[in-house]
C-alpha cells in the first residue's frame, strides 16, 4: 500500500496553470459503457513496471520515441489505448509476444513537459480488454480486442460482495494509519470511494504488489473474486505492518533528517580524505602531475595552466565542465617537441624500400636522399611530398614502407570526399562536443610530433557551403607555415614541421595551384610486364596464398603461366586487378582443396582457362591488317596510358566536315585543324584539290559512348584524313602522340611515359614523338623502350613521310 501516495500527489506533476486532478469515481455502468464507442483497432501502449486499472488516474513517465508518438495522437484525436504491461521490464523494445494479452482501454488527461527534459503522461483506465492480434506494427502497435467487463454481483452473492468490500476499506485504512511513508489523506480520500469495483481497482493499483502479481489481479474475472484476493494480500501487509512498528518503536533513535544527512555527509567527506580527496580534485592533480612531465613551449604552458583553472571553477554537472576537461585532456596527450628518433642506415633503409616495392625509383632515391642531409646536416624540414599516377602502382602503400625505413610512426588519413574545413582545423570548443582536426587527432594517435604521415586521396576533396578544406591544407602543406599550425579547437600553435607528409593523387587537374606549388610532385607511373611478373611472384602470390589459406608448395605459377594471366586478364597500369585476379584464382584452388579434389601443382594456361574462364584481352591490339584512314593514337587516362584507333572515310559530297565518337571540344578543333592543314598544303602534300572540295570527309573515333578529349590526337588526324585522301595506307606497328598548329609545327604532350607502357602492351614497333618530348623518353628508364623504335619529328611533313606507306 506504499504507493497509496501517488493519486494523492497528483498535483505535483501538474505545471502552474493546471488544476489539481482529483480522484475521479466514475459511475460503474459508464465505465463499462464508455462515452464513445471504443474502435476495433486499439493502439498499443506498453508499460514498463505499472498495471493500469480501470477507474484509476496515473502519471507514467514516457521515453520511448514510438510510445511518445502513441500518447500524443491519442490525445490530439481524444480516443483510446490500450495500457499492457511488459512480461520482462528490462526488454528495452518489447514485441508483441513481450507484452500480456490483458489490459486497461484507457484514455490520455495530460501530457507534461518535465524540467529535466522526461515527459510525464497523465492517463485513466477505463474498460479492461483482452487483445487477440497484432494489425500493424508501425508507427506503433495497433491490434484487435474484446472488452472484459467487471459486473456487480447481485441477488444471493451481492451481500457476500458488499462484506468483502467493507473488509477492504477497513483494511486499507489500518494501514494507511499505521504506515508512515503514506500521508493520512489518503484515508479522506479512501472513505469518499462509494463505487465498489473502483475501490477494488483502485487499492489494487496502489497496493505493494509486483508487477506480475497486480497482471494476476487484472485477469481475474469476477469483482469478488478480485477483491478476496486482495483482502488476502491486505490481511497479510497489516500483520507485517504491526510487526514492524513494534520492532521500531524499541529500539527507535533519536536522530531528525537533518542529523542523518550531515552524519552521512561527513562518512563520505572521510572516506574520500583517506582515499586521496574527491575524485574530481584527484583527476586535476593527476593532469598538474602529467602537465610537469611535457616538453611544450611558454605558450602552450601559459594556456593550459590557465585553462585548469577555470576547470577548478566550473561545476561538474555542467556541460561546459565536459568540453573543457576534453580540451586539457587532449594538449595533455599531443606529443609537444617528442619526437621519435631517426634511423639513419642508408643501407637498411634501401633494403626495406626494395623489400616491399618494385620499381618507384624516383621515390625511392627521394627518400634516401632526405635521409642523407638527416645524416649529414642532423635537421631538415621535412618535405610534402605528393606521388601522383594510375591507381594500384602502390602510392598509399609506399607510406607503410617510408615509415619503416626512417623509424616513425605511420598515420594515414584519407581525405576522399572530405568537404568540411573543421575536419582539417577542427571546431572552436565554445560547442557542445568538440574536437581538434583530423591532423591534429593523427599526431595525437602516432604519440610523436614527426610521424610519417600519409594524406591519402588529395585530388578528391571536396568543397560545400562548410567551407574549402583544400584551402585549409595549405597551411599544413607549406613547410614554411607549418611550424605554427593553428587548430581552431587547440588554439595554441603546433609544430608540424618535423611531420614527413605524403600526399597521394590520380591526377593532378583537379588540385587546386596554389597546393600544388607547396608539394614536391612525384610521378609513379605504371609497370610494365616485367615488373608486373616480378610483383606479381615476390609480393602477390604469396599474400593471395596466404589468405586464401593454401600451403606452400600445393600449387606452383610459372613466369609464362604469370604473363599470360597478365596479358589475358588484365589491362591496367597498376597491379589492382591483377591482384583480384590472382584472389579469384587462388578461391577456385582453395574450392577444389576443400573438396578433396586433385589440384595440379604446375598450372597451365589451359587450366588457367578452366579456372579463370576465356581470356578478356588479347596482347595485340592494333590492326594486323593495314586499311585507308585508320591511324593509330596514343592517349593518357587516369588509369594509365591507352592507344585508340581514328579512322577517316570519304563520299562524295561539298567538303564537309562530319566527326563522332563523343569527342571532346579539344579534338574536334584538332580535327578542323587538321582539314584546314591539309586544304592549304595540298599541293605540296600531292593531294587532289579537287577531290577534297568535291568529299565530304567523316572522322570517327570508335567507342563512342566513352567521352575523350585531349590535346594529344592532332598529329593522329592529320594522318588519318591524309591517308584516306592520298590513298596510301599507314604502316603498320606503328603509333603517334603530339598536338598540331596552323603552321603544321608538331608540338609536344605530356604522359610519355605511360603512353609508351600502353604502346608496348598493344604490340607496337614505333612511336612518332614531337621532337620537344625527346627529353621525356631520355628521363625513362632503358627497359621501358625495349622493343620501341622513336622518330622524332618536327613538322606534319616529317609525320606523314614517316606514318604513310610510299
Amino acid at each position: 500500500m506504499d504507493n497509496f501516495k501517488v493519486s494523492i500527489e497528483l498535483s505535483d506533476l501538474m505545471d502552474s496553470e493546471s488544476e489539481f486532478i482529483p480522484i475521479v469515481e466514475e459511475d460503474d455502468d459508464k465505465l463499462n459503457k464508455d462515452e464513445e464507442p471504443v474502435p476495433e483497432e486499439l493502439p498499443l501502449l506498453p508499460l514498463r513496471n505499472t498495471v493500469i486499472f480501470p477507474g484509476v488516474i496515473v502519471p507514467i513517465s514516457v521515453g520511448r520515441e514510438k510510445s511518445l508518438k502513441l500518447v500524443k495522437d491519442v490525445q490530439r484525436n481524444k480516443g483510446f489505448l490500450g495500457a499492457v504491461a511488459q512480461i520482462d521490464a528490462k526488454t528495452e523494445d518489447p514485441g508483441a509476444e513481450d507484452l500480456y494479452k490483458v489490459g486497461t482501454i484507457a484514455r490520455v488527461l495530460k501530457i507534461l513537459e518535465m524540467p529535466d527534459g522526461s515527459t510525464s503522461v497523465i492517463i485513466q483506465g477505463r474498460l479492461r480488454f483482452k487483445w487477440d492480434r497484432v494489425i500493424t506494427e508501425e508507427p506503433y502497435f495497433k491490434v484487435s480486442h474484446q472488452v472484459l467487463p467487471d459486473v456487480i454481483p447481485d441477488g444471493d452473492k451481492k451481500r457476500e460482495f458488499e462484506a468483502v468490500v467493507s473488509s477492504l476499506k477497513d483494511l486499507s485504512l489500518r494501514i494507511i494509519k499505521g504506515s508512515a511513508n503514506i500521508p493520512q489523506e489518503a484515508s479522506f480520500a479512501l472513505k469518499n470511494i462509494n463505487s465498489p469495483s473502483f475501490l477494488i481497482n483502485y487499492i489494487g493499483a496502489n497496493a505493494d504488489l509486483k508487477v506480475a502479481e497486480k497482471q494476476r489481479l487484472l485477469e481475474t474475472e469476477g469483482l469478488k473474486e478480485r477483491g478476496l484476493a486482495l483482502v488476502e494480500h491486505l490481511v497479510q501487509e497489516v500483520q507485517l505492518l504491526e510487526i514492524k512498528n513494534d520492532i521500531q518503536s524499541k529500539v527507535k533513535t533519536d536522530i531528525d533528517q537533518q542529523q542523518r544527512e550531515y552524519f552521512l555527509n561527513q562518512q563520505i567527506k572521510t572516506i574520500q580524505d583517506e582515499l586521496g580527496g574527491s575524485p574530481l580534485e584527484q583527476e586535476i592533480k593527476e593532469m598538474e602531475a602529467a602537465a610537469e612531465k611535457k616538453k611544450w613551449h611558454s605558450e602552450a604552458s601559459t594556456v593550459f595552466y590557465k585553462e585548469l583553472e577555470k576547470l577548478r571553477r566550473l561545476n561538474p554537472a555542467s556541460g561546459e565542465y565536459s568540453v573543457q576537461y576534453n580540451y586539457l585532456q587532449t594538449m595533455l596527450d599531443l606529443p609537444w617537441n617528442e619526437y621519435t628518433k631517426d634511423n639513419l642506415d642508408l643501407a637498411r633503409a634501401r633494403k626495406i624500400l626494395d623489400r616491399d616495392h618494385y620499381g618507384l625509383d624516383n621515390v625511392k632515391e627521394r627518400i634516401l636522399e632526405h635521409l642523407a642531409v638527416l645524416k649529414l646536416k642532423g635537421d631538415l624540414k621535412s618535405p610534402i611530398l605528393c606521388l601522383y599516377g594510375p591507381p594500384g602502382v602502390g602510392k598509399t602503400s609506399l607510406g607503410k614502407s617510408v615509415a619503416e625505413a626512417l623509424g616513425r610512426q605511420y598515420v594515414r588519413m584519407s581525405l576522399g570526399g572530405l568537404h568540411d574545413e573543421a575536419e582539417i582545423r577542427g571546431h572552436r570548443k565554445t560547442y557542445i562536443g568538440a574536437m581538434p582536426g583530423r591532423i591534429i587527432q593523427g599526431v595525437k594517435k602516432a604519440g610523436a610530433a614527426n610521424p610519417v604521415f600519409i594524406l591519402d586521396e588529395i585530388d578528391k576533396i571536396g568543397s560545400s557551403y562548410h567551407g574549402d578544406p583544400a584551402s585549409a591544407l595549405l597551411e599544413v602543406l607549406d613547410p614554411e607555415q607549418n611550424s605554427n599550425f593553428h587548430d581552431n579547437f587547440l588554439e595554441v600553435d603546433f609544430d608540424l614541421s618535423k611531420v614527413m607528409f605524403v600526399a597521394t593523387a590520380n591526377t593532378l587537374s583537379s588540385i587546386s595551384a596554389p597546393l600544388l606549388d607547396r608539394m614536391e610532385l612525384i610521378d609513379v607511373t605504371g609497370y610494365i610486364l616485367e615488373e608486373k611478373l616480378e610483383i606479381a611472384r615476390k609480393h602477390l602470390v604469396p599474400r593471395q596464398m596466404k589468405l586464401h589459406g593454401i600451403p606452400k608448395g600445393t600449387i606452383s605459377l610459372s613466369k609464362s603461366v604469370l604473363t599470360f594471366i597478365i596479358e589475358s586478364y588484365t589491362r591496367e597500369s597498376g597491379v589492382r586487378k591483377l591482384d583480384k585476379v590472382l584472389a579469384t584464382l587462388f578461391r577456385k584452388v582453395a574450392l577444389k582443396i576443400a573438396s578433396s579434389e586433385k589440384v595440379k601443382k604446375n598450372v597451365s594456361m589451359a587450366d588457367i582457362k578452366e579456372l579463370l574462364g576465356v581470356e578478356r584481352y588479347y596482347k595485340d591490339t592494333w590492326e594486323k591488317e593495314s586499311f585507308l584512314g585508320v591511324v593509330t593514337g596514343l592517349a593518357w587516362t587516369a588509369v594509365g596510358g591507352e592507344i585508340l584507333f581514328i579512322e577517316s572515310s570519304i563520299s562524295k559530297g561539298k567538303g564537309n566536315l562530319t566527326l563522332t565518337g563523343n569527342l571532346g571540344d579539344v579534338m574536334k578543333e584538332s580535327a578542323v585543324l587538321a582539314l584546314e592543314y591539309l586544304k592549304s598544303h595540298a599541293n605540296e602534300l600531292k593531294l587532289n584539290s579537287d577531290i577534297i572540295s568535291e568529299s565530304n570527309i567523316h572522322v570517327h573515333v570508335p567507342e563512342g559512348a566513352i567521352p575523350k578529349d585531349g590535346p594529344s590526337a592532332g598529329v593522329t588526324m592529320v594522318t588519318s584524313i591524309a591517308s584516306v585522301l592520298s590513298g596510301r595506307k599507314v604502316k603498320p606497328r606503328i603509333a603517334m602522340t603530339g598536338e598540331i598548329t596552323l603552321r603544321g609545327k608538331v608540338l609536344p604532350v605530356g604522359g610519355i611515359k605511360e603512353k609508351i607502357l600502353a604502346a608496348k602492351r598493344a604490340g607496337i614497333k614505333e612511336v612518332i614523338l614531337s621532337k620537344e618530348n625527346r627529353k621525356d623518353v631520355d628521363e625513362i628508364k632503358s627497359i621501358y623502350l625495349d622493343g620501341l623504335n622513336f622518330h622524332f619529328v618536327e613538322t606534319i611533313l616529317d609525320v606523314l613521310d614517316i606514318a604513310l606507306e610510299k
